[in-house]
């Protein structure tokens, strides 16, 4: 699954906290594929590569480039936070030809998650938002959660991304608001099948 070759590139392209981060993220995700009895190799590959664009050599121009060539929506172009997911899944499946669409979602969703998610984007998403290196009001919460219902633990990892992207100005992508609405209504289905 190339981990070889992304773990020589993160390396040589991240600085030392991007990094720390990726590994964190890959340490969680594989940990929680085990609880969860999802593939661990996928996990793993797909934690190392989620970051990965946002290395030196992705500038915002860059990723632009990538955004207006590979023709994503152009909601992505001047936003790095949301355009790094789509480039860096787009990167992987045509010119480091990885062909496994959940990896390939798992990773382009990994900011903004999206309704129906497989189990391996629940835990690539929970992983990147609840890595131990992730200090914010809440985050213990969802690292807790994450061990014992990975649906609460999205649920709880968008409302906190949602409630901050809000309160800080940023760049809100409505598939985060339609994650988090269908999981409230998985939630809501849940509480009501008992």
């Amino acid at each position: 699954m190339k981990t070889d070759y992304i773990n020589d590139y993160l390396k040589n392209n991240l600085k030392e906290s991007r990094l720390r981060h990726t590994y964190n993220v890959r340490d969680l995700a594989v940990k929680l594929a085990e609880v969860y009895g999802a593939d661990t190799k996928k996990a793993e590959c797909a934690a190392l590569y989620h970051d990965m664009c946002k290395g030196k050599e992705f500038t915002d121009e860059v990723l632009n480039d990538y955004v207006i060539r590979l023709g994503l929506d152009r909601k992505y172009l001047n936003k790095s936070a949301l355009s790094h997911s789509k480039v860096a899944a787009a990167i992987m499946e045509n010119e480091l030809g990885i062909a496994d669409r959940d990896i390939l979602n798992a990773v382009s969703y990994h900011t903004t998650g999206r309704p129906g998610m497989s189990l391996l984007e629940k835990i690539i998403f929970v992983a990147d938002a609840g890595e131990p290196g992730r200090e914010y009001e809440g985050s213990d919460e969802i690292r807790e959660m994450a061990f014992k219902d990975i649906d609460k633990a999205c649920l709880m990892a968008l409302e906190k991304t949602i409630d901050f992207i809000r309160s800080s100005g940023g760049d809100l992508d409505e598939d985060s608001i339609y994650t988090r609405d269908h999981f409230l209504k998985m939630e809501k289905e849940r509480e009501k099948n008992g």
